[in-house]
């Protein structure tokens, strides 16, 4: 079917990290609808939440964590109800997009994933050591509420004076959207949602450390590249073509490996854009400098 074959050509490419986080959101959602839906059909519904959801989303005591390990980062892309998962890919959309134009996909990625750790070690350090928790331990999480406001955060932290134009506002500066969304994480704390409000403020500390961390050269993202990468060449390896003539056979050799071409910017220059974004905002780069930050965003 076409819509399975735009899905595989969907998560093949590796310029579409933005669209392919959206679409593992959606895909999960859509899994779980009809799932919930058969279920209740066939008068299963009773197992749902025990043997489903649970797979999907982060337990709050540790003995429940350690037999599904996962969930840490499979709630990232767990939801329940349909304005629960569009306020959430919206925020995504928009802000995801900025950090991919200016930083590129796989940097995209770990904001988006290392924000979502560290919204869940925020939130079962909450339940397990917290007082005024503890009687809520064994409330589970889910949503990508923490990896977007690390991406929120992070656009914030970059670019602190680019404008979104909002319906009924007009144009406002992202560092006050992002303020915004601070403090609603910490009016979830006070109306009962705690779990969810500290979850988001972990994921927003992560994005402003690593924005602050990549001016000054250092990537917090390359272990979630390097596993990307592994995962990649996993599920894409194919077998060596060997060619049999005269009973001799040989394996295909290997690709020359590419080199990088000389009109990539070097990682110095990249950073000392980024802090002249910081500061004085995109306005401020001059046409080169603009190029170079596309050409960094392609890698």
């Amino acid at each position: 079917m076409s819509v399975f074959n735009d899905i595989r050509t969907a998560f093949s490419r590796r310029d579409n990290a933005l669209n392919q986080l959206l679409l593992l959101n959606v895909l999960v959602f859509v899994f779980l609808v009809l799932t919930e839906a058969l279920m209740k059909l066939t008068g299963t519904y009773g197992q749902y939440y025990p043997n489903v959801i649970r797979q999907f989303q982060l337990p709050s005591d540790l003995p429940s964590l350690l037999r599904h390990p996962w969930t840490i980062i499979t709630y990232a892309f767990t939801h329940e109800g349909f304005l629960h998962i569009l306020f959430n890919l919206l925020n995504l959309y928009w802000f995801g997009a900025l950090i991919r134009e200016y930083l590129g996909d796989r940097r995209l990625v770990s904001v988006y994933v290392l924000g979502a750790l560290v919204g869940a070690v925020f939130f079962l350090l909450a339940f397990n050591l917290i007082p005024a928790l503890r009687p809520g331990l064994g409330v589970p999480l889910i949503g990508a509420s923490a990896g977007v406001t690390a991406v929120i955060m992070a656009a914030a932290t970059l670019m602190p004076d680019y404008q979104f134009s909002l319906i009924l506002i007009g144009p406002v500066r992202i560092k006050y959207i992002a303020a915004v969304v601070i403090l609603l994480s910490i009016l979830a704390i006070n109306q009962g949602n705690p779990g969810g409000g500290l979850a988001h403020i972990g994921g927003a500390v992560l994005g402003f450390v690593f924005i602050r961390q990549l001016q000054a050269g250092r990537d917090l993202g390359r272990p979630v590249q390097a596993i990307g990468d592994w995962a990649g060449r996993v599920f894409s390896r194919r077998p060596n073509l060997r060619a049999t003539r005269g009973g001799a056979t040989a394996a295909a050799a290997p690709a020359p490996t590419r080199k990088s071409t000389p009109s990539q910017p070097a990682e110095d220059e990249i950073d000392q854009i980024l802090d002249k974004i910081s500061h004085s905002g995109y306005e401020s780069l001059s046409k080169e400098e603009k190029q170079k930050l596309f050409r960094a965003s392609q890698k």
